[in-house]
């Protein structure tokens, strides 16, 4: 069988979070309902396979599964399946508070879940597969996100800053992350409640009144408030607002995210591209399930310095976006009318069109690509990509 280029069309995951348009406009869909299109998925996770429009048309994990040539034999003989998981992220409301597990511990806690019967759907399960998720986004535009906790300094600053937070102070001697984020997590809810209320009566009315600047906790604090809280029950993700680091990434900017480190994404549009799993660990603005003593197993209980990646041209139209993780690598194309790249795939690569139209040209295939559409190649496949516009697209692949 020859390898190739293929068509390929990806799953919508309508989270509540999602916006009611920008995924719908970029994929050219009908949402005169207004339901919430918070992810496009690209890839072969089993929950969600994208589906490879040949003849007939196949789920991409299944296909990889019958055809592990597919991958290309590095690929193949390290990970066994597509190692990534592609997206493309529309983010109208907070997401919640979330840590992921290293791949040891999610292996070992996935088969412990299984030993005690927790059905994979159920809403109390903690671990959906049995892999990592490190994570690498690129800003569509303008991006805001809490990204791993504040120096130590910059934590006590902000505690003695915000009046009803300094008795957290006294939890925080010596820069002990673990025993300030523990107090806060296991507090008692009416005590939560009691802390948090007079804070949210300072700055709600503030936000309101859009006195508040994207740049402050503030602003977030008041959002979650209103997004999140239910009578009688403030959500103790509120806490980590305040501790985490607050980051705005402009279009074209990247962050990555490994185990351990909290964040959270707060408002914007990004390319998202991580392990192949969808292990999150959840410490609040969510209705979903929260394992307090689980997610304190998994947590970097240290200072994060943002490190905001910037790509790295490679070729002439081509930037990537370098990250420790082994299983997947992003890259942006920026074409101008008339342009062309090849390339060889060097195992199953995915490729998005977020601007224009382009022309994928292959020994067995030409294929048209315009704005939303995507691609596969598999493995050795030699492809062209000419534009017939300006156009960016983004290319899904594995370090190998």
């Amino acid at each position: 069988m020859k390898n190739s280029v293929y068509k390929l069309q990806g799953k919508v995951q309508h989270y509540q979070w999602g916006g009611v348009q920008y995924l719908p406009q970029l994929l050219r869909v009908d949402n005169r309902d207004q339901r919430p299109f918070a992810e496009y998925w690209l890839g072969g996770h089993d929950n969600a396979p994208s589906s490879v429009q040949m003849e007939p048309a196949k789920k991409l994990n299944e296909h990889i599964a019958e055809n592990p040539a597919l991958l290309g034999s590095s690929v193949a003989n390290r990970f066994g399946r597509l190692p990534y998981l592609f997206k493309v992220l529309d983010v109208k409301d907070m997401l919640s508070i979330q840590v992921h597990p290293s791949k040891k511990a999610a292996e070992e806690a996935f088969e412990k879940e299984n030993q005690a019967g927790v059905p994979i759907n159920a809403a109390n399960r903690n671990y959906k597969d049995d892999n990592h998720k490190p994570e690498l986004m690129v800003a569509l535009g303008d991006f805001y996100l809490l990204h791993g906790f504040k120096t130590a300094d910059q934590i006590r600053s902000t505690l003695s800053a915000v009046p009803e937070l300094q008795s957290l102070l006294p939890h925080f001697e010596n820069g002990d992350y673990k025993t300030l984020y523990s107090f806060c997590m296991e507090m008692g809810q009416a005590a939560v409640d009691t802390l948090l209320q007079p804070l949210l009566d300072r700055i709600i009315p503030a936000y309101k009144e859009k006195g508040l600047s994207k740049n402050d906790p503030d602003f977030w604090a008041a959002r979650a408030a209103l997004t999140f809280n239910e009578p009688g029950r403030i959500d103790k993700g509120i806490f980590s607002i305040y501790l985490l680091n607050l980051v705005y990434l402009k279009e074209g900017e990247a962050i990555f995210q490994d185990a351990g480190v909290l964040h959270a994404y707060l408002e914007g549009q990004n390319m998202e591209i991580m392990a192949n799993s969808d292990n999150v660990l959840r410490g609040g603005l969510t209705p979903k399930h929260i394992d307090v003593p689980e997610l304190m197993k998994h947590i970097r209980f240290d200072a994060t310095i943002p490190q905001v990646i910037h790509g790295t041209k490679r070729g002439e139209y081509e930037e990537v976006y370098r990250s420790p993780a082994p299983d997947f690598e992003l890259s942006r194309f920026s074409f101008q009318p008339g342009n062309s790249a090849s390339l060889q795939a060097g195992t199953t690569e995915i490729f998005i069109v977020m601007k224009g139209s382009v022309q994928f040209n292959s020994e067995e295939e030409n294929i048209s690509l315009h704005k939303g559409e995507s691609a596969v190649a598999f493995a050795d496949a030699e492809v062209k990509i000419e534009a017939r516009e300006e156009a960016v697209l983004f290319r899904a692949s594995v370090p190998v």
